[in-house]
């Protein structure tokens, strides 16, 4: 069997550089490679293991989510664990446009809680603490 591992998430982007510095600011990420294809760049985003690709979007418009994530065919939502919910929204201030949360999933998993938030895109970010698989 061939080894696998995931490798990244790609993002379009309606402003490179604020999205970028969003998930600099708020998530740890660093930039690790800049990309010049034709007249636009690829901007590669790394913290640890988790990589983000992001390209310039050709298309402004948002289209109308879900407070969770949009449910049509794509991604729903990113995900980031942290330690403090509450601690991280504090932190990210009027960067944490919360769409749904803070929820307590407590009756799933013992100390789960869970926020949804929108990147600069619109794009839905969960933000998670306490999350444990299960045994």
């Amino acid at each position: 069997m061939t080894l696998i591992t995931f490798s990244h998430i790609g993002l379009n982007c309606i402003d490179l550089d604020i999205t970028e510095r969003f998930y600099q600011k708020h998530f740890g990420f660093k930039r690790s490679r800049v990309i010049s294809i034709g007249d636009r760049i690829l901007i590669f985003l790394t913290n640890g293991n988790i990589h983000l690709e992001l390209f310039q979007s050709d298309d402004s418009s948002i289209s109308p989510d879900k407070k969770d994530g949009q449910t049509n065919v794509g991604f729903r939502h990113i995900a980031f664990q942290v330690d403090d919910i509450d601690a991280k929204l504090n932190l990210m201030g009027d960067n944490a446009e919360i769409t749904l949360g803070p929820a307590d999933l407590n009756d799933h998993i013992k100390d789960w809680k869970v926020v949804w938030i929108k990147d600069p895109d619109g794009r839905i970010v969960e933000i998670s603490q306490g999350y444990t698989d299960e045994d």
